[in-house]
């Protein structure tokens, strides 16, 4: 397929040239672009993906903070919560553009390889990248909860906010909190797909899709750990409730929503061009 503006009879070389450079990449770069980027998370070191984890697990409760802030100084009204939700963004602003490891962006990236080689060595080595990752976000946040929790850390205003802001996080019923985090799972699979293609964009690609997950309350298995356990160092929500409520729940909905993204609707539509590729290599 020719690049746009390679045959166009209104341009010159450079012209031409310069319309290929703007034109957006097409699925198979894009694809290329993940799986390069899976391939270095899978051969990463144990110790890499330890620190950048845990980095990671602490830097995203920056959302939680920011959204309690912004709604600590708001009125109480209808679209306080439109406004708040924001504050979201900041935790996945630092740990995306600061390349930290994220288990929701892992839980993608590192099946890609696995889908398009599609042997157990790739499987195994996939399994290990998201078991570390999602261990050592989790102690992050456990870290992070634990400071915010305790008295006197945050403005009292903001604390108020968090304490509801977690309380509504655990209060969800099982089946409603997995549901919802497919959701989760699913925009921030979404999110890996646009990054390549976004250019100076990425940071609004950002903002963007982790606002619609904080403003349709979908739980998110890492930025919620903040708030659950933050509901249990502060007294207000039982150690069960943080594992049976939110983790299970949670962390099913949100792998179940950025493998059905990465497998059904990115991977297998392109799938039979992988193969002819690799045949023919």
């Amino acid at each position: 397929m020719a690049e746009a503006g390679e045959d166009s009879p209104h341009l010159d070389e450079r012209e031409q040239k310069q319309a290929a450079d703007r034109a957006a990449p097409g699925p198979l770069v894009i694809h290329e672009i993940v799986r390069a980027e899976g391939e270095a998370e899978l051969e990463r070191h144990t110790s890499g993906l330890v620190w950048s984890g845990l980095a990671a697990g602490l830097s995203i409760g920056f959302s939680f903070v920011a959204q309690s802030y912004l709604m600590s100084g708001l009125p109480d009204t209808s679209w306080r919560r439109l406004v708040a939700a924001f504050g979201y963004s900041l935790g996945f602003l630092i740990v995306v553009l600061g390349r930290q490891q994220l288990f929701t962006e892992t839980t993608l990236t590192a099946l890609i390889p696995t889908l398009t080689r599609r042997d157990m060595k790739s499987l195994v080595a996939t399994l290990r990248v998201w078991s570390i990752v999602l261990a050592m976000n989790l102690l992050g946040t456990y870290i992070f909860a634990f400071i915010a929790a305790q008295k006197g850390v945050f403005e009292p205003e903001a604390y108020a906010a968090m304490v509801t802001l977690s309380g509504k996080l655990v209060a969800l019923p099982f089946w409603q909190c997995a549901i919802r985090a497919c959701g989760a799972g699913w925009l921030i699979g979404l999110m890996v797909w646009l990054l390549p293609a976004s250019g100076s964009a990425r940071p609004l690609v950002i903002i963007l899709l982790t606002y619609v997950v904080a403003m349709c309350e979908f739980p998110h298995i890492i930025a919620g750990s903040v708030e659950a356990s933050f509901a249990v160092f502060s007294g207000h929500a039982p150690v069960g409730a943080y594992f049976v409520k939110f983790l299970l729940p949670t962390l099913a909905g949100n792998v179940f929503g950025g493998t059905a993204l990465a497998a059904v609707f990115n991977h297998a539509p392109i799938a039979g061009e992988l193969r002819e590729l690799g045949s023919s290599t």
